[in-house]
């Protein structure tokens, strides 16, 4: 399988900046100890940002999102849609550690080498970390509401119990308050595909004609099944042949479809990062635990499930609700796809977006 964008689909700095805005954040001192030179934080903002600084809104992205929320949220931003241009101003950072233009793996180090096997160790911290500094050095003192799906709702938790004074009220979507066994055998049995491919070099391909492309579309695909629905996938597909001679399956092709469409804009390495960084989720860590941390919460929590949801089943998110004593009673979104629900399911989760903002305008 070949990728069209060579040995990665990272955005690199010779490609199209788009919309992006580019800020150097400097140093950033990671939970390890290590120390993150010269970082830079991409993002992209809407509507105008009010006198009193009082109408931001923060979106932390998913896994493989990045900060064009439109990209991948469609019908959710921009005038009169939940995240309403008119009212507010919203920003979406892409992560430390990401490759559509923040400081990441495939990012050119201070020796002018990409960093590849050299990126250090990430956590969920972390990247909310270079969140926080963002939204010091541009002046955001608080954010009405922190919103965000999957690793974006892990972030989301993170700054509610770590910067209470910093959000008016949180809404964390087909998230956790720790990363489950399940989770991580399924994340690193991803990481795994991708290290295992023969073109990974131990992370340092950059320089290759050929980059780990196959293994990255072997862990997408992967994933793509643990973010569907085994119903959805035999209604679509079942046993239907694709009508070839060789007995190709058309669940094999959409598979294949979705491998490439990653392989276009995504990095090997910052899978890997990422994902790593998920596995080491934990609410509780250095807190006394999850429930002693969540029990510190202060703002209001929107919790919202997906009832099919096979990555983060619904009792996790009941978990973070019966935990937390600022949560509102549980929000469950009933669709047949999945985790990537939060995705599909606008109209849905436009209303409890919309609904969470009311809550925090009347704290």
């Amino acid at each position: 399988m070949t990728n069209p964008f060579g040995v990665t689909g990272a955005w690199l700095e010779t490609h199209d900046p788009g919309a992006r805005i580019f800020h150097k954040l400097g140093d950033l001192i990671l939970e390890s100890g290590e120390v993150l030179p010269d970082v830079t934080i991409a993002y992209q903002t809407w509507g105008t940002l009010n006198a009193d600084r009082s109408n931001a809104i923060l979106i932390n992205h998913a896994l493989t999102g990045w900060s064009d929320v439109p990209s991948w949220w469609p019908e959710m931003v921009g005038p009169g849609l939940p995240f309403d241009t008119d009212r507010y101003f919203i920003i979406c950072p892409n992560v430390v550690g990401g490759c559509q233009g923040s400081t990441g793996p495939s990012s050119l180090a201070p020796d002018g080498k990409r960093w590849g096997s050299r990126f250090p160790y990430l956590t969920v911290r972390d990247l909310v970390r270079a969140e926080v500094e963002l939204s010091n050095q541009l002046g955001i003192p608080s954010y009405l509401l922190a919103v965000g799906p999957s690793l974006g709702g892990m972030r989301s938790l993170e700054w509610a119990i770590e910067h209470p004074d910093r959000i008016g009220a949180i809404c964390t979507i087909g998230s956790s308050a720790v990363a489950t066994g399940d989770q991580i055998g399924t994340w690193s049995t991803e990481i795994h595909a991708i290290t295992a491919d023969p073109h990974f070099n131990g992370g340092d391909y950059y320089d290759q004609e050929m980059g780990p492309v196959e293994g990255m579309g072997i862990a997408r695909k992967i994933a793509h099944l643990s973010y569907r629905t085994e119903y959805e996938m035999d209604t679509r597909f079942g046993r239907d042949l694709q009508g070839d001679a060789t007995g190709r399956y058309a669940i094999t092709s959409y598979l294949d479809h979705q491998a490439l469409k990653l392989q276009r804009r995504f990095d090997a390495n910052t899978y890997i990062a990422l994902e790593t960084a998920m596995i080491s989720h934990d609410i509780g860590r250095g807190r006394g635990g999850v429930v002693a941390a969540l029990a510190t919460a202060q703002r209001p929590v929107v919790v919202v499930s997906i009832d099919t949801d096979r990555l983060f089943p619904a009792r996790l998110q009941e978990e973070i609700v019966e935990l937390t004593p600022t949560a509102l009673p549980l929000k469950q979104i009933s669709s047949p796809f999945g985790h990537d629900g939060f995705l599909i399911e606008v109209e849905r989760v436009g209303q409890i977006i919309r609904d969470s903002l009311e809550l925090a305008h009347s704290k």
